[in-house]
């Protein structure tokens, strides 16, 4: 009776192909901080933007009513690496320019936690989302807005519509910060864990991505 197998030629083939294929697998599964550094940053402004289309914060007979806007702010812990917070200051009391407090802050739909933060407490915490920790999280420590943007607050209207800080310094209702030009926001790693990698928001519509 006649034994069908293979030849050590059809095993050796068999075995480059196998290797072939494990050698182009294995980039692939290591972790690419800049992509999702890149990613996690990218759903955070669209998060704002979505905010500020479902919650309208237009006010035009209060002087300040800008204030309330939807906005993501990028600051750096005490310890350094960067972190984001997203809020509105609703009841408009905060000074110019300065991060929300936690009760006027998003909830991360992800887990259900505050997206807020500030210098002092970036630290992991139960109540915070951990999403926020750019540089603990991808070694992401500077950011350099250019553009559009006029410093790391970046805010949204109703009619999703991106303003730099100057929104906030409006004595009178007007579009103060409104941004004529695109925002180009350029993140990098001082440890050069990854290259820089640029997040743009266009101006007028506030479409956000990564560049």
């Amino acid at each position: 009776m006649n034994k069908k197998a293979f030849t050590m030629i059809e095993l050796v083939f068999v075995l480059v192909v196998i290797g072939l294929l494990a050698a182009m697998a294995m980039p692939r599964m290591e972790r690419d901080n800049r992509q999702e550094a890149a990613d996690n940053i990218l759903s955070a402004v669209r998060y704002t933007q979505h905010l500020a289309l479902l919650d309208n914060k237009q006010l035009y007979d209060d002087p300040q009513w800008q204030r309330k806007y939807w906005r993501i702010y990028f600051g750096t812990c005490n310890a350094g690496g960067l972190f984001y917070t997203i809020g509105s200051d609703a009841d408009m009391t905060g000074a110019p320019n300065a991060v929300v407090d936690p009760n006027e802050s998003a909830i991360d739909p992800s887990n259900g936690k505050l997206i807020w933060r500030n210098n002092l407490t970036c630290n992991p915490n139960p109540n915070l989302s951990n999403n926020t920790l750019l540089g603990e999280n991808y070694d992401v420590t500077n950011i350099a807005p250019s553009g559009g943007c006029a410093n790391q607050h970046i805010a949204f209207d109703h009619l999703g519509r991106p303003y730099n800080s100057q929104y906030n310094n409006s004595a009178v209702p007007t579009n103060a910060g409104h941004m004529t030009a695109d925002c180009i926001l350029t993140f990098s790693s001082t440890n050069g864990t990854f290259d820089d990698f640029n997040i743009i928001i266009t101006r007028e519509t506030g479409y956000a991505y990564i560049q």
